[in-house]
């Protein structure tokens, strides 16, 4: 099947706090999309989520990533891949740039070491366009509730190391990410947003 025959996936970026969520679903409704999430949209992920974020898992950091791409596999064995084929486009409320940035850059494992392993987990898939919603760390941490889990309570080093690796992808691949400055009212970042998908995929009939 070819790229125009397919689905369009969208994958909403950032750090925990900014907004993506909340975002992923307005545009989901907005364009009539399948919206998704990672990790945890399948049984197995259920389990993978489960073990990557509880507060008190302990895991190297390789593991943790390991387990993030299992998560990404199966995520699109089961639900993007399927709804892509049968021509449904699709919000995924992060992607493999979650890893590159948290696990790549927070973790300083490097997005050269993760990339193969990436695309081993999604056969090549990416994206057609990856926003990332920019807002500065401590509105984000602001905007977080409940107990963190075992990602959100590293320390402030971590989530700025996480935050320069989004906009290091963002910048290296202008063509297939967006930046969407989220420190406004969710009506205008879903505007913005809504606007981006327009100027570079265009809407679905």
């Amino acid at each position: 099947m070819s790229a125009r025959e397919r689905g369009r996936l969208i994958a909403l970026e950032g750090v925990d706090g900014c907004g993506k969520s909340t975002q992923a679903a307005r545009l989901a409704e907005s364009l009539g999309a399948l919206l998704t999430f990672e990790p945890g949209d399948t049984a197995a992920g259920t389990e993978i989520r489960r073990l990557v974020l509880a507060s008190d898992g302990k895991l190297s950091a390789r593991a943790e990533a390991l387990l993030l791409a299992a998560d990404r596999a199966q995520h699109i064995e089961e639900v993007v891949g399927p709804a892509l084929a049968d021509g449904r486009w699709v919000v995924t409320d992060r992607f493999s740039g979650s890893t590159l940035a948290y696990q790549g850059a927070g973790r300083g494992l490097g997005t050269d070491a993760l990339a193969p392993v990436l695309e081993f987990a999604t056969e090549g898939l990416h994206p057609d366009l990856s926003i990332l919603l920019e807002v500065p760390l401590a509105v984000a941490r602001a905007r977080l509730d409940g107990v963190p889990d075992r990602l959100e309570g590293l320390d402030a080093a971590f989530h700025e190391r996480v935050a320069l690796g989004y906009k290091e992808l963002a910048g290296r691949d202008p063509g297939h990410w967006a930046v969407v400055d989220g420190d406004r009212g969710a009506d205008e970042v879903a505007h913005a947003v809504a606007a981006a998908v327009e100027s570079r995929l265009g809407w679905p009939a």
